[in-house]
């Protein structure tokens, strides 16, 4: 399968800059749920730039109506 980085990279909302994944969605995951994590497309722009990425977060903003 071939990857599609520059049309993922446009609904991209992570706001590390560092980052060697971005626009690589598979790689992106699969770090992200190595970490009990879930990555920056999971939240709203406002809650992902706290880089609190838990399960926890997202769990609360789903409480909240947020996601």
């Amino acid at each position: 399968m071939e990857c599609k980085k520059d049309a993922n990279l446009s609904r991209c909302n992570c706001s590390y800059e560092p980052c060697s994944r971005k626009g690589i969605c598979c790689d992106c995951i699969a770090y992200h749920l190595r970490s009990q994590e879930l990555p920056a497309c999971a939240f709203p722009s406002d809650a992902e730039r706290t880089y609190d990425r838990t399960f926890a977060h997202f769990a609360r903003l789903v409480e909240k109506g947020r996601v």
